[in-house]
């Protein structure tokens, strides 16, 4: 039976225009279609894994608009447990705005409304939850102080942590040796560690840097290269298939998703990361966040 999987994180509704271009300050494109999904790091990680099979909690906080009341429906309707999902009756549902490219390359502006609410009394007020889970999946477009609390209360229960520290930013030494899997791209390896990420050689060194502070697994990703994996039993890149990228705003969020979906399901760490890169790959063959999150049966297997 697969093992539960808490998300702690942010909900937000994207709303994305696609434009030949990504524009320079200053600068008006006319773009060419709009569309408004559901989206923020931890909805998308959380409905990812949902859609992939695995059994999610999630709790996060949303405004009492049409938008909190559409992610709500929405969680739902992938059999997401929302007893965590928290409605804020001042602050407004958050809002990212999204401009791709032609080549699916992406700029985001998230205006982050009741995500920035969520408090450490929130997370403590959700402890049944911390007792029922196996892995805790959380980010950063939540406070510091409150992704803090989830990951020393899952520790502290002996519970699996995985952290994607995106958006990056600077952590706490303490933090690092209560976190069993930390999952920064080349970017956030760079800001954490502070040194140079551009090539295997950088990635190499931010990894065991980033082992150094305490964390057991490292897994750096590498865009359309695949993942580098750093653990006591594996040192080394795990490719991705090759695909034409339509967008990729999601796919380190879907990436995420699908691993501790693996995780849960007992497959070994490099399977795992085999099958969150199969499932990245798949997500930027499509357009939008949630949408482009692979059903399992888009998947073949594991391999």
């Amino acid at each position: 039976m697969p093992k539960q999987i808490l998300v702690v994180g942010s909900s937000n509704t994207d709303m994305v225009v696609q434009s030949p271009h990504l524009p320079v300050p200053g600068e008006t494109i006319l773009g060419r279609n709009f569309m408004m999904n559901p989206g923020g790091k931890g909805a998308n990680q959380a409905v990812a894994a949902a859609k992939l099979g695995g059994e999610i909690s999630f709790i996060a906080k949303i405004g009492k608009d049409i938008f909190g009341h559409a992610a709500l429906d929405n969680f739902k309707q992938y059999n997401i447990n929302v007893e965590g999902v928290i409605i804020d009756q001042q602050y407004p549902s958050g809002v990212a705005l999204i401009m791709v490219d032609e080549e699916g390359e992406n700029c985001i502006s998230v205006a982050l409304g009741a995500n920035e609410q969520v408090s450490e009394q929130d997370i403590l007020a959700q402890e049944d939850l911390f007792d029922r889970c196996d892995y805790l999946l959380t980010q950063l477009e939540t406070p510091l102080s409150s992704v803090q609390k989830a990951i020393e209360m899952a520790a502290i229960k002996g519970k699996k942590v995985v952290l994607n520290p995106a958006p990056a930013q600077q952590l706490p030494d303490a933090l690092y040796p209560k976190i069993d899997i930390i999952t920064p791209n080349e970017t956030e390896a760079a800001l954490l560690t502070g040194l140079k990420v551009n090539d295997i050689e950088g990635i190499q060194a931010a990894a065991k840097a980033l082992k150094e502070k305490g964390v057991a697994t490292v897994i750096i990703t590498i865009g359309s290269k695949g993942a580098y994996v750093l653990s006591d039993d594996f040192a080394g890149l795990v490719p991705a298939p090759k695909v034409k990228a339509v967008d990729t705003t999601a796919a380190g969020d879907t990436f995420n998703g699908a691993l501790v979906v693996a995780l849960a399901e007992g497959h070994t760490l490099v399977e795992a990361v085999q099958f969150a890169n199969r499932a990245a790959a798949f997500s930027v063959t499509k357009l939008g966040a949630q949408a482009s999150a692979p059903a399992r049966s888009d998947l073949d297997g594991l391999g």
